[in-house]
């Protein structure tokens, strides 16, 4: 339960529970300036006209492959496939 809880997922994304920590932390606090951003530009629409999708499209840039082994024999959950080929 503790490993599902805690470690399954960082491991998931090549982390550490801590790296995983402090990059979703980042990310979290990254995503409050955007709505903060996104706020202001909703009471005067001049400002911040394209910041909050800016930081969106970054955060996309930065997260979407996250995991993603460049081992053709590793799946995407982390564990690695049988090399045994059916002929």
């Amino acid at each position: 339960m503790f490993a599902r809880l805690f470690l399954t997922h960082p491991r998931s994304v090549d982390e550490t529970y801590f790296e995983h920590l402090l990059f979703a932390s980042k990310f979290a606090a990254t995503l409050m300036l955007a709505a903060m951003a996104a706020l202001v530009h909703a009471l005067v629409p001049a400002l911040f006209d394209k910041t909050a999708s800016r930081i969106v499209a970054q955060l996309y840039d930065r997260t979407h492959n996250r995991g993603a082994s460049t081992d053709p024999q590793r799946r995407f959950d982390g564990t690695a496939q049988s090399q045994q080929t059916a002929l």
